[in-house]
């Protein structure tokens, strides 16, 4: 009485293998963006402490060394908020990406398990017409549930990100009239 053929099983297999190394791809470009981030702010800070040092021993009298050291806090920090908005976009956006996959994953999921009961309803003996409309009614109110659940978790989610970017709209704002 089952409505899976063999090549349906593998195909589902196959879009799971898929779906993992989607993932598994996704995640590694997330982690090669934040490497190559990483070593652009080692690069910068390298070449910034070179400057600062030379400026330091061509400082000559210890009111200069300070004057300049306090010049370059500003630019330091300015560089710091830069660093982190970088990396905020990066995770940002691979977490887009993982929240798109998986949105298009849940619908199919929900599609699929109807079109399961849909065809085991087609296939249903006489007098289990009570056990079909139970289990289309599960299969509803698990979709729904689900639909639910992930609004709830996006708009968390929207919340939260729109939090960080006045944070850090906020703290560049402070940078500036600093």
């Amino acid at each position: 009485m089952s409505g899976l053929t063999p090549e349906q099983i593998v195909a589902t297999q196959k879009a799971g293998v898929d779906t993992t190394f989607g993932h598994l791809n996704k995640a590694f470009a997330g982690v090669e963006n934040l490497v190559e981030l990483n070593m652009q702010a080692v690069k910068s800070s390298l070449g910034d402490n070179q400057e600062i040092l030379v400026k330091a021993f061509s400082a000559g009298a210890p009111q200069a060394l300070f004057a300049q050291q306090a010049s370059q806090a500003q630019p330091i920090l300015e560089k710091a908020q830069s660093y982190w908005r970088h990396a905020y976009e990066i995770i940002s956006s691979t977490q887009a990406e993982f929240a798109a996959v998986a949105e298009a994953q849940g619908k199919q999921y929900q599609q699929d398990a109807q079109a399961f009961v849909d065809s085991l309803a087609k296939k249903a003996p006489a007098g289990s017409e009570n056990a079909v409309a139970a289990w289309k009614t599960f299969i509803n109110t698990a979709n729904e549930t689900v639909s639910t659940t992930y609004e709830t978790a996006r708009k968390a989610a929207k919340q939260a990100v729109q939090l960080v970017e006045s944070n850090i709209s906020a703290a560049a704002a402070s940078t500036k009239r600093a």
